[in-house]
């Protein structure tokens, strides 16, 4: 008799929700990346302070973009930062951004800030994912790296982490295990969602 881990769980998972993302059609995708930025932070409880650091990302593939959102906070006085990967198995480093800066072409064509930019501990961070559940658990691509960075941010500072989906990412339950850290907040175009405790 055989059973599966949550390690097998999530290879099934993330095929199955790729496919999904796949569907959607380009306009309602591109849709639902203004609806974000329309949205804002303002469902969050206390809004962080002018000046304060949003910890971005560059979409790659069928992601949501998040860079309308990215965009609107710029212009609202925050700060913006990017991922920069270290190395395999270890966290991600943010630097700072404003629209417009250079960006390197890394692994996977990610693009990420030049190593002249500034290292900077971000106060939100927004995620992107494959697939979230009600309880904050977000399916990533299975390197580990927001699970690491969340962590050692987590272990530094107080920090707020939103993922950013489309509404049909969602699941009913993410396979997890211990190391995997979980989302303060989805916001989707629907509206924003609290992680259930």
């Amino acid at each position: 008799m055989s059973s599966t881990t949550p390690v097998d769980e999530k290879i099934v998972l993330r095929a199955t929700a790729k496919a999904v993302r796949a569907r959607l059609e380009p306009g309602s995708r591109k849709a639902a990346s203004q609806r974000l930025a329309e949205l804002g932070l303002g469902f969050l409880d206390e809004p962080p302070h002018i000046g304060a650091v949003i910890g971005g990302f560059m979409p790659i593939g069928e992601e949501i973009s998040p860079l309308p959102l990215m965009l609107r906070l710029h212009e609202q006085g925050y700060r913006l930062a990017l991922p920069v990967m270290m190395g395999k198995g270890l966290p991600l480093e943010f630097r700072a951004y404003a629209p417009g800066d250079a960006l390197n072409s890394a692994v996977w064509n990610i693009r990420e800030p030049t190593s002249d930019k500034a290292a900077v501990l971000p106060d939100v961070v927004l995620a992107a994912l494959l697939a979230f559940d009600d309880r904050g658990y977000r399916l990533g691509y299975g390197g580990g790296y927001y699970d690491r960075t969340l962590r050692q941010l987590r272990s530094i500072k107080t920090v707020i982490t939103i993922g950013l989906a489309f509404d049909e990412q969602r699941v009913d339950a993410v396979p997890h295990l211990d190391y995997d850290e979980r989302l303060d907040w989805i916001l989707t175009p629907s509206g924003a969602r609290r992680a259930a405790t």
